[in-house]
């Protein structure tokens, strides 16, 4: 039986690679069509044919980052042996991803699309869906050793300590200025 169309002429999986580079460089809104279009190799029809939509595109990108510059934080945070090595790793693998010489200089689940168009709630709906489950990640691993009073807070606040790094990361911070953070984050931990 004969194939329907013109056979595909690009590797998705190294598409959907190239264009994680320009949306983490770029963010949601400030990437183009034509942007993924020119870094991928491929005409905008074939984005549409193969990935559906800017926004599916996306949405697959966003899996690609959890599964790689993603892993290390949640990683640390699964592996530490109380809950309190689990935060520190966490924190300290997420300072190591954000500032590393390669990538952009922040988290794309924090600051890829904070705000912006109305079209876009979806794609913000999205991330903040992420950043919900970042959150439960966190509660989850501190309910093993953290009295279910302190819990939520505990978890919140360290949540908001990784998103907060991503922020300070984009703005410049170094990595040595986010381990200052880290330090403080973690002398807390009795406090609260």
């Amino acid at each position: 039986m004969a194939t329907r169309g013109r056979p595909r002429t690009f590797d998705p999986d190294v598409a959907l690679r190239q264009a994680l580079d320009v949306f983490w460089e770029r963010g949601y809104e400030g990437t183009s069509l034509s942007d993924l279009a020119e870094a991928m190799g491929i005409r905008s029809a074939s984005i549409y044919a193969y990935f559906g939509s800017k926004e599916n595109l996306f949405r697959q990108v966003m899996t690609l980052y959890g599964a790689t510059a993603g892993e290390p934080p949640r990683r640390a945070l699964r592996e530490g042996k109380t809950a309190r090595e689990a935060i520190h790793a966490m924190l300290r693998a997420t300072a190591d991803q954000i500032t590393h010489p390669e990538h952009p200089h922040y988290c794309m689940l924090i600051l890829a699309a904070p705000t912006g168009a109305v079209e876009n709630h979806a794609v913000r709906q999205f991330l903040a869906d992420g950043r919900h489950g970042m959150y439960e990640e966190i509660r989850d691993r501190l309910a093993a050793d953290v009295p279910p009073v302190r819990l939520d807070g505990l978890a919140r606040y360290y949540t908001t300590v990784v998103q907060g790094l991503s922020v300070q990361a984009r703005d410049g911070a170094t990595r040595a200025e986010l381990e200052t953070v880290i330090t403080c984050a973690m002398a807390a931990w009795d406090a609260l």
